[in-house]
């Protein structure tokens, strides 16, 4: 199979769908790799790296999209990449399609078969592709909201771990899963007085047993929400539902009880954000503010540490993306249910229940797809 890697072309995107040594896999097993030049320097990967590693590197986009059986990347494709993609071709990467209506529509019109990171599953009921990522943006999230608290940026000015006399910046993770796990340990290392809201018990009993006092942990409700928001300086939203628009959790009305500078990071904006005055930011323009409230909806935050998460992500896609390349996206989803549940459009029909109900539209079943 012949496997393409273009530049990614999203603002401020520094990472690269295959790493060397991903590169190095494939072509062992026989496969034919097309790197775009200078696709991994933002990375710290450069063409001389991946000709070591046994890929050839074209020029242009173009000429990847022309000739690649199989497409990697990290992002959605943009409109301009959406016009290269063609019937037939396997295209592997993030999609996020619930509340991306556009790109939906276009990966159809395409027919290309398109299999996101975000929606593979594994025996444990986890999301194995967005977890690596989740782990960095969980880990970034009050790292940038520790920026953006800054007087200079728009916050409180409260520093996050205090100092002797003065207390620590108080912190609300909303989700108790991969992204809140880790921003909460990374909040409460910083010195915050952290607390983690989520709606599973049996999650709250494992962060109680796993961190013990690291941070505090409470049960999901409207009223507790409400009463955790007006004392917060910080609320990271990192709630999921795989494959789903977000839940709005936080409502702008909900402003005038905050305190005046507190800060919001919305880790759940590639999924449409988890507070209702969400809009996705660049790493160009990160910050906006809204009624006195700061906002940070970075819609690729992994991005801004491009070798560390890149190396993460090919770690854990490298076994899929061999396992479409050796047997083919057919007999690769069929022998693996939790990649056939990463199967969201195929031959001009949407496959991924989530996102019909999202966007109102008809869906077959993956199971229906790979029979036929």
């Amino acid at each position: 199979m012949k496997i393409g890697c273009p530049t990614e072309i999203k603002p401020q995107e520094f990472r690269v769908g295959m790493t060397p040594n991903a590169a190095q896999e494939a072509v062992a097993h026989g496969h034919e790799v097309i790197v775009q030049s200078g696709a991994g320097n933002g990375a710290g990967f450069t063409d001389a790296d991946y000709v070591a590693a046994g890929a050839h590197i074209l020029d242009t986009a173009e000429e990847i999209f022309a000739i690649a059986d199989m497409i990697v990347k990290v992002k959605e494709p943009q409109a301009v990449e959406r016009k290269m993609l063609r019937e037939g071709q396997l295209l592997f990467t993030y999609l996020h399609l619930a509340p991306d209506p556009d790109q939906t529509h276009d990966l159809l019109a395409s027919g290309c078969t398109a299999i996101a990171y975000e929606t593979v599953t594994d025996d444990r009921g986890g999301l194995p592709l967005l977890a690596p990522m989740s782990e960095v943006a969980g880990r970034l999230a009050p790292q940038v909201g520790a920026y953006t608290l800054q007087k200079a940026n728009g916050g409180r000015g409260v520093l996050m771990g205090g100092v002797p006399g003065v207390g620590p910046a108080k912190v609300l993770v909303i989700g108790g899963g991969v992204v809140g796990t880790h921003a909460a340990k990374i909040a409460a290392g910083m010195g915050a007085d952290v607390t983690v809201l989520d709606r599973s018990l049996p999650r709250l009993r494992y962060l109680d047993d796993v961190f013990g006092h690291t941070f505090n942990t409470g049960y999901s409700s409207a009223g507790l929400l409400a009463e955790h928001l007006t004392q917060a300086d910080m609320v990271i939203g990192a709630v999921l539902i795989p494959g789903a628009e977000a839940p709005k959790l936080v409502k702008r009305e909900q402003f005038a009880s905050m305190k005046p500078g507190a800060v919001l990071v919305d880790v759940a904006i590639d999924q449409g954000g988890c507070f209702e005055t969400s809009k996705a930011t660049t790493h160009a323009d990160p910050i906006y503010e809204v009624d006195g409230i700061m906002h940070y909806c970075v819609a690729n935050m992994p991005g801004a540490v491009a070798r560390t998460s890149t190396i993460a992500l090919g770690n854990a896609t490298m076994p899929f993306m061999l396992a479409l390349a050796d047997k083919g996206w057919k007999q690769a989803c069929a022998d693996d249910a939790h990649l056939l549940n990463g199967l969201n459009v195929h031959a001009g029909k949407l496959t991924y229940y989530a996102v019909g109900k999202a966007l109102g539209i008809d869906v077959i079943s993956p199971q229906m797809v790979i029979k036929g």
